[in-house]
């Protein structure tokens, strides 16, 4: 049995990318391989609640670090999976050198190192680890280029039983065209564009899904537009995402900065084109087959003006988009989570055995 901690959190509400990845491996683990204890501050998703061999460990208002570092240090666990960049992980990383535990790191980025600084704590996480990985190809690159480490990749996968296409004969007939955005507003994420987008596009609908600090900003511009064709969405939990999904036609995400956003494989998995910045490289894009990866604005106005006149090219496109979403299964993700536990488990004891003789 190989028993795996990791400071992520079992909540049903918690919608965070980490927690969410996470939850998504534990639910398909082998309970009778891998035992597993993760947090939870409120209730649990029913999946992890009813799973064998797991451990849901109340997150309390204070005291976590001292008392899960405690739990950590008595239970002694096989894998460290996915430490994030708090007081926990920097004194666990901090005890597991100088006591020299056997605890495997198993830490997993999702975003790019290429530019800006990184935390000590995160810097460190990657240097120790037993295995890096990264959940994107280009992710995974990055890390090599600037830790000289090497890092595997392994995607997010993509829940099939909410996001899957619409039923061919699903749309109104006649109904308008209809382009898609969900993501936070931040500044970040350049959800003005989308606006910009629909004064362009009178007789396309623009639905926003999502909140944030620039949600006001953008809901000034459309009144100071006119426009009549955008409408505000706000937060959609993943099963309502999925299904505002398969009623529109083209996805639209003009974000810069990102590591591997989940949205876009759930988007591909529904038969959504998407438009994405090039600058992320996101794997759940085929640029030109399923989607476009643009450079600039202007090129992002014209790939979607393309997606918007020429029906044949979004229909190839959303085939496209569906063959190319069965890469990120998550059966198939959660199978090789599994057989990397397994091996840096192994590497650990057959070392500890080593040291023994």
């Amino acid at each position: 049995m190989i028993t795996i901690f990791t400071p992520s959190f079992a909540d049903a509400s918690n919608t965070n990318a980490q927690n969410l990845t996470v939850k998504e491996v534990v639910a398909r683990l082998a309970p009778t391989t891998f035992r597993v204890e993760m947090l939870c501050a409120s209730v649990p998703d029913p999946r992890m609640a009813v799973r064998p061999n797991t451990r849901l460990i109340r997150w309390l208002r204070r005291g976590n670090s001292f008392r899960l570092l405690a739990h950590c240090l008595i239970r002694r666990p096989d894998v460290y999976f996915f430490p994030r960049e708090g007081p926990l992980d920097s004194v666990f990383l901090w005890m597991r050198r100088k006591l020299r535990l056997r605890t495997a790191l198993v830490t997993y980025v999702v975003a790019t190192q290429e530019n800006g600084p990184s935390s000590e704590i995160l810097a460190r996480s990657i240097r120790e680890a037993d295995a890096v990985v990264g959940n994107s190809t280009y992710g995974a690159e990055t890390i090599q280029q600037r830790y000289g480490i090497s890092a595997t990749t392994i995607h997010s996968g993509i829940n099939k039983q909410l996001f899957y296409p619409p039923a061919a004969d699903s749309r109104a007939l006649g109904s308008p065209l209809t382009v898609l955005y969900a993501g936070s507003f931040q500044a970040r994420k350049r959800p003005h564009l989308v606006i910009r987008e629909a004064a362009r596009w009178p007789d396309v609908q623009f639905r926003l899904a999502g909140r944030g600090d620039l949600e006001g900003e953008c809901r000034r511009l459309v009144q100071e537009l006119g426009l009549r064709n955008v409408e505000f969405l706000g937060h959609l939990p993943q099963r309502e995402l999925a299904e505002e999904m398969r009623r529109v036609d083209v996805f639209l995400l003009p974000s810069v900065i990102e590591g591997h956003p989940q949205v876009l494989g759930q988007a591909a998995a529904t038969g959504l084109p998407c438009i994405a910045m090039e600058v992320y490289r996101p794997d759940y894009v085929v640029s030109g087959a399923s989607g476009f990866l643009v450079r600039s604005e202007a090129e992002l106005s014209e790939k979607l003006a393309m997606l918007l006149t020429n029906s044949e090219l979004r229909h190839a496109m959303s085939t496209a988009a569906l063959e190319h979403s069965m890469k990120f299964d998550w059966e198939r993700v959660a199978e090789v989570w599994a057989r990397l536990f397994e091996s840096v488990v192994a590497r650990r004891r057959g070392v500890a055995e080593g040291e023994g003789h």
